[in-house]
């Protein structure tokens, strides 16, 4: 928390902060305390018992009633939930997976596709009176939650669902909580009744009792122990024949009668799975943020020892030099930065998005769409960028950064899963790239492979322009360009603006006709296989496009001159560095000539200087408290103090 007079870093901090920034605030006062930590010295037993303790610590702060409406206990404030939730990152991510399977996932399903009968449990999950856990992934199908195997068999007779895993791959697997603490699982189950199957639906199914012994019929097992999240009991559930009673089904978009009859609002199949699924959105955005609150850690800890950790003499001085000094170490980790904060920025928009829409203050139908795809792409970007950001920093600190005291290799095994979790990152690219292709259409989601296909090869170009969401400031600053892209300076925001929209362009409409080409020789599934890599880039560009223009829009929001001048530049070296990674295709299309991209390289090379003095401030305007590293080696003076 800043007093006095506010420094350029806490106008950065301000800024990357967001609409919440009182409540991360106050999570850095809150969460500094060691007990929230984490001690990767504990064997798994022991660090699954200290974060159930952590949880009960947190559930009496107000963290977990923000994210539920004010009928079930909580203040209806869905974005504040998230971003405090987020905070929890920095301090240990396995507390923060436990507390997001607890209220986000499990409590998350109960209130959003349960109805008034379902209150009951909601208040008892808010104080931990009852843990449970969220069992959608089976052993045999994890993205593909269309074709899960569990089912739920309606019996008229005794008004009960009977739950049960029919094969071996039916079997609830990776489930957070699973292991050891859950009481209750919301499972994910093919709804059989009458004879027939109405598709993937979720139900509360008690798997414990009160000492932590399996019920009848349920068999759990622990997954043992994983790449990292010690904290986190991660198991497998199987159902033999689980009786549970008709009102155990969460029943907001469908219900079954007492007589096995089944009703539902939404007729077409399709869409009330897609409707079911849209709700959880909230799980996905919180993944993303927590993974690039993860890399804001390993980056604020790696600077912060490039810049006091010397290494080889200056010729000239006979000095050691700092390690941030050298050219090399500057583009390894300042381009990370900077990418650091367009994510921030990103994330901002996408949490003040889903808020409204969960409030009810956007009502417009294609909101909730659209919400899903930018959650889809940011998670992919998030995820990635914190894989690729904690390994650099990691290599970057050399020795001391492999032992574990100085916290990157945990930071490295925690968030590894991320990239696979809440949708695997492959899977939802196609996602993203998918929703590009068929230009938002009300009705292309309902259509099979052949009618998709077919749809999404009619395409034309200028259908992207319409669809991909362009923002009143960014389309002014488009349109205020009167150079065409290889006339401008690359310096200009219109010109990058411009450089990101063609490549994103290019690559929606090409997908569209190499898909056209082969619809007429082929299966719809060959048409689209042959085209999966050209879909993943397209969806990829789309991803880039939406965070340059959330930076752009946050720097706006930044009324401090120089600070905003700083992140000016901090934009630009994302712009760059972007560009000098998909060089290649921009030279290959001819979007830019090889002078050009020799600009680019040189203008990353001009920038990362320029940044160098302010390295420090641009840590410290990242928010990550530093009492809240906990990286031995930072205060290692031995280390430092030479040359």
């Amino acid at each position: 928390m800043t007093t006095g007079i506010a420094t350029t870093a806490d106008h950065l901090r301000a800024a990357l902060d967001g609409p919440w920034g009182e409540i991360r605030e106050q999570a850095r006062l809150q969460l500094a305390d060691d007990k929230f930590a984490g001690d990767p010295y504990l064997d798994y037993k022991a660090a699954r018992a200290r974060v159930l303790e952590q949880m009960r610590l947190i559930s009496t702060m107000g963290y977990a009633e923000r994210g539920f409406r004010r009928e079930n206990g909580g203040t209806s404030e869905p974005g504040a939930a998230v971003t405090g939730l987020e905070m929890l990152a920095y301090a240990d991510l396995s507390l923060w997976v436990k507390a997001g399977v607890q209220w986000g996932l499990f409590g998350g399903a109960v209130e959003n596709l349960g109805t008034e009968r379902h209150r009951e449990y909601i208040k008892r999950l808010i104080s931990l009176d009852l843990l449970g856990c969220f069992a959608m992934t089976e052993s045999g199908h994890g993205s593909d939650v269309a074709n899960l195997e569990t089912t739920a068999t309606y019996d008229p007779d005794t008004q009960e669902f009977v739950i049960h895993s029919p094969t071996p791959s039916a079997r609830k697997d990776y489930i957070g909580g699973a292991a050891e603490h859950a009481r209750m699982a919301a499972v994910f189950a093919q709804l059989v009744t009458q004879g027939e199957s109405r598709g993937v639906h979720c139900l509360l199914v008690p798997i414990r009792d009160e000492n932590g012994a399996d019920l009848p019929g349920v068999t759990t097992f622990d997954d043992g122990l994983k790449g990292g999240l010690p904290g986190v009991d991660n198991g497998r559930i199987v159902f033999d024949q689980v009786r549970i009673p008709r009102e155990n089904l969460l029943n907001r978009y469908a219900d079954v009668e007492p007589d096995g009859t089944y009703t539902s609002e939404i007729e077409n199949p399709s869409r009330r799975f897609f409707t079911t699924l849209g709700t959880l959105v909230r799980g996905r955005v919180s993944v993303g943020g927590a993974a690039a609150a993860g890399a804001r850690v390993a980056l604020s800890i790696a600077i912060r020892y490039a810049l006091k950790r010397r290494q080889f003499s200056d010729p000239d001085s006979g000095q050691e030099t700092v390690l941030l000094d050298y050219r090399s170490h500057q583009r390894r980790l300042l381009p990370l930065v900077a990418k650091s904060y367009a994510l921030a920025f990103a994330q901002n928009d996408l949490v003040r998005r889903m808020h409204l829409v969960q409030t009810g203050q956007d009502l417009n139908p294609s909101s909730q769409r659209a919400l899903e795809k930018r959650a889809a792409g940011l998670k992919v970007a998030q995820t990635r960028h914190a894989t690729r950001a904690i390994q650099e920093c990691r290599e970057a600190c050399g020795g001391a950064g492999y032992l574990t005291e100085n916290r990157l290799v945990t930071l490295k095994a925690d968030t590894d899963v991320f990239t696979t979790f809440e949708g695997d990152n492959v899977v939802l690219t196609q996602l993203v790239a998918k929703e590009l292709l068929t230009a938002y259409s009300d009705e292309v989601r309902d259509l099979d492979a052949l009618g998709w296909v077919k749809f999404a090869a009619t395409m034309v170009g200028d259908e992207v322009r319409k669809v991909t969401g362009v923002r009143q400031l960014i389309q002014r600053l488009r349109d205020s360009s009167s150079d065409s892209v290889d006339e401008g300076d690359i310096a200009r925001r219109a010109v990058q603006l411009q450089l990101f929209a063609d490549r994103e362009e290019y690559l929606v409409r090409t997908a569209g006709h190499r898909l056209r080409a082969r619809a007429e020789d082929t299966t719809p599934f060959e048409a689209f296989n042959n085209a999966q890599d050209h879909i993943l880039a397209a969806g990829t560009a789309h991803i880039d496009r939406l965070i340059l223009e959330a930076f752009i829009e946050g720097i706006e929001d930044i009324q401090d001159q120089e600070a905003r001048e700083l992140a000016e530049t901090v934009c630009d070296l994302y712009v760059y560095t972007t560009l000098e990674e998909n060089r290649d295709w921009y030279i290959m299309h001819r979007f830019m000539s090889v002078e050009r991209a020799k600009a680019v390289r040189r203008g990353v090379n001009e920038l990362v200087d320029r940044l160098r003095p302010d390295a420090l401030t641009l840590v410290e305007g990242m928010g990550v408290p530093e009492s809240m590293l906990r990286a031995a080696m930072l205060d290692d003076a031995s280390v430092f103090e030479r040359g």
